[in-house]
Parts: C-alpha cells; structure tokens; sequence
C-alpha cells in the first residue's frame, strides 16, 4: 500500500489522502479505516472526519463502492489487479493522538487516517508527504527525502509525524542507540540542559532494563500557546504535546516526567504486550484486564528513574508521588470497581469522570500498586530482587520474543521473583475494592514514609526518617 497526503488548502484542515492497492485477486475488496489508536483504549471512530470517499481503477474510472459498516467501504474489484482510494481527512485536533494540518507545519497520525485491507496488513507500506521543499520531517520509520518506509500497516500506524520549515532537532547516543529531540512550537529548548538530564534517564532506564529495543528513538514535541499535557507510546518514537509554551519551569518537569514515562513504554506495552493486543484489532474493541500493568507500572517508574538519575532530587520525587496518591485517594478511594475491572472497562469510559465512585485509575491506583510490589519484593530481599527483576524477567520472556503475556504469566512471574505466592496482593490491591492503606503504609514506614489521611480523604505523604537508608536503596538502586 502506497499512500500520498497533500492539502491543496491546509488553513482548510483538510489532508487530501490517496492511496494505491495493489496485487488485487478477489471480486471485492474491504477498506477499513482504524476504529480506535494503540495507546488509548477507546473507540474513536475516526471515519467521522473522512470526506468525498470514492475508489477508482488504475484508468481513473470510478469503481461501485458501498459503505458496510461505520468505518468499512466494499469495493468491487473483479478482473482488477489495482484499485486507487482517494479521500480527504479533517486534520484539526492537537492532542498527542490526533492529526493537524496549517500553513506552517503538518503533524500527523497515519492510524487517524491511513485505510487497509485485510490482506495487506503484513505488506511493506510507503507514504510520501507533498510538503513544500524547506520542510523538515521528523518521524522514527525510514525515510528518502519526503517518502516515509514501513515493513508492515502495523509499523507505520504506529509512526507519527512532524513537518515543518521550523523543527528544532539534537541528538545524543547511549549504547548504539540514538536518541532525537524534536521540538515544533514558541519553544527555545536549552539544550545543554534537556540533552544531559534525557540521557540521564535513558541510560537510567537502559541499565535497569539491559538493552534498548530499538536503535534509533525520536522525541517529538509539540509545544503549544495554551495549557495542555499528553503523551502516546509507540515503537521508535512518543508523541508529546505540552503547553503553554512560556518555558517555565512547570513546563519543563512536564516534559521530563511524561518523556521518562513514554520512553519506558518502549519495553512496556510496545514490546511487553498482553496477549490480547497481539495483533492488534483496529475494528472492535481489544479488551484486557492487565492495563495496571501497561500503564500502572510505567507510570510508576517514570518519576522513579527521574530520581534514580538524579534528573530529580528527593523533594521533586516525593512531591510526584504525593500527586499520584492524592489523585487516587481522594478521589477514587471509594470506587466500585477493581482495578483489573476498570482495566477492562477503559473501553466503556475509562477516559471520562465517569458517575460517582465506579472505576479508579490504571495510571494513578496502577502506580501505586507497583510501588506496593516493589517494596514488599525489596523488603524480603533486602532490594537483591524488586520490581526491576520482574520487569527485566517479562522483557526477556515475553518482550524480546515479541510474544504477549496474559495475567497468569505476569501473576507467575511475580511469584517467582517474591519466591511465594502473595494472595493478599491479588485480592486486595489487583480484583478487590477493599482499602489498601494499610498495605501502603506499612510499606511505606520501611522507608521512612507515611501517608496521612483526613477526615474528608485529602492526603499527605510525610518524612518520618530523614535518613532511611531503605528509602536511599529504593531510589537509587539500578
């Protein structure tokens, strides 16, 4: 599949997509456009901004095409050997998964808009940009001037892209791998600084985990005028927006702790992936009950390595980790649901309040769970085993072989990290709603920390050692 993107007007927000199948060998042929992007578990229904859908032949004959579901158009395609698609998408959202198109710069998704067929999933895909001639591109698949190379769909959904006459770019290397920081927007990157502190955590992050997954690894930033936080996961690359671009120093722990939280998606979730998400079904929902470990964990660690690389102090650190918990324990303390049920149900409404007391966070509960696991694993072993040893045993079993893990294979190699069953952990924290300060707190008095709870659920982490030396292993240990 070959796909072309220009926009005759882009103040119009319209991207003009065509796109060439060929090796055709049936009577018809099924289109389908993404229903939903890896790193949000939501239908998004993104055929809701196509326009002026038609298919033609390699003649330019307009061929009988009908829709067949929301986001499925069937083409008849007897004694054709090549069909072309063309259709316009309206490119106007600035989140960290969406698609935007100005007079001044192009980012896109390719899964916003990019249609398949079903037999060309595992094809070698290409996609040429007709951006003018002074364009920079940034994206992490292969690229010939303004041609983009993908092996798979797959691959290429999960590249996003920038483009503009003004990308600000700077690299650094840890381990064969090259790392690049890309900024578009009022952004004046001070360099010295970003490069040092990103390779900290990198490298940080690398030794934890003993290799990197790929060997070439791109930032993208979107720096915005107007308040605004998001980050995506994806193979070689994240998709970062943040704003207000007034380089404060607000805006710029904002980018260390969600460019540190992307970057460890790079094992958890685009390579340590549950079983369930293997492939990836882009028409339906793919439900999955272990998203406390995809996004629970990796936010967990986020904040972590920056502390373990000192990119963090110990102030900067606790003062994260207080965020997390008040996020949790005053506002989801009394939720209905299991944190493996609200995994579940990310589909449903995962990403909205949602009515009083149903679901908790997998990032905020999910964090905090990890943080339970961790520290009971280091307190039976004196931190010779940990959280780390868990994560570093599913790379080697499920990640690097590109395999997929369900419950049972995280529960199992848990278990054999703690060198015993821990049920209480499985009830309590992971498919119960009972409370789990108590879990917490005992923990937490191991490091020399305490949670404080009020009558009306505010929350407050203090210091009650000043010189725990449990707490210096936990957060400087690699």
């Amino acid at each position: 599949m070959h796909y072309t993107l220009s926009s005759a007007n882009p103040t119009s927000r319209f991207i003009e997509i065509e796109c060439k199948i060929n090796a055709i060998h049936n009577d018809t042929t099924d289109l389908q456009l993404p229903a939903w992007r890896p790193g949000r578990y939501e239908l998004q229904h993104f055929a809701k901004n196509i326009q002026k859908f038609d298919v033609y032949d390699s003649q330019n004959n307009l061929l009988n095409s009908q829709k067949i579901t929301k986001d499925r158009w069937q083409v008849q395609t007897a004694g054709l050997t090549e069909i072309i698609v063309r259709y316009r998408y309206y490119a106007n959202v600035q989140d960290a998964g969406g698609s935007f198109v100005s007079d001044t710069f192009w980012y896109v998704n390719p899964v916003n808009l990019c249609i398949y067929t079903d037999s060309k999933l595992n094809d070698a895909c290409t996609l040429e940009l007709v951006v003018p001639n002074n364009y920079i591109i940034a994206c992490g698949l292969q690229q010939s001037q303004n041609i983009l190379f993908a092996p798979n769909y797959y691959e290429l959904v999960d590249s996003p892209i920038l483009a503009s006459a003004t990308l600000q770019c700077q690299s650094y290397e840890i381990d064969q791998t090259q790392f690049f920081v890309w900024f578009q927007g009022n952004y004046q990157p001070k360099w010295e600084r970003i490069l040092a502190d990103f390779e900290a955590f990198s490298r940080t992050q690398i030794q934890t985990m003993g290799e990197f997954p790929e060997s070439e690894y791109h930032f993208l930033n979107l720096i915005l005028p107007t308040a605004f936080y998001h980050g995506v996961e994806h193979r070689h690359s994240t998709m970062i927006v943040l704003g207000p671009d007034d380089e404060s120093d607000g805006l710029y722990a904002d980018l260390l702790g969600v460019s540190s939280h992307e970057l460890f998606h790079a094992w958890n979730i685009v390579r340590i992936r549950p079983k369930e998400l293997l492939p990836y079904n882009f028409t339906k929902e793919n439900y999955f009950e272990t998203c406390f470990v995809a996004e629970g964990v990796t936010t967990y660690y986020g904040d972590l390595f920056l502390k373990r690389a000192n990119v963090f102090d110990e102030s900067n650190y606790l003062r994260e980790l207080e965020v997390i918990l008040k996020q949790h324990f005053e506002n989801a303390r009394h939720a209905n649901l299991s944190l493996a049920e609200s995994s579940w149900d990310l589909w449903l409404d995962g990403y909205t309040k949602g009515i009083p007391d149903r679901k908790v966070s997998v990032y905020h509960k999910g964090a905090i769970v990890a943080l339970i696991l961790d520290l009971t694993i280091r307190q039976k072993y004196n931190h010779q085993r940990s959280l780390d040893t868990v994560m570093r045993q599913l790379w080697h079993d499920f990640g690097k072989p590109f395999v997929g893990y369900d419950f049972d294979d995280y529960k199992n190699t848990v278990e054999a990290t703690m060198g015993e069953p821990i049920d209480w952990y499985w009830t309590d924290c992971i498919f119960g709603n009972v409370p789990i300060d108590g879990h917490l707190n005992r923990l937490l008095a191991w490091v020399g920390l305490n949670m404080q709870t009020s009558r009306n659920d505010s929350v407050q982490l203090t210091i009650l050692d000043n010189n725990n030396a449990e707490r210096a292993k936990w957060l400087f240990d690699v």
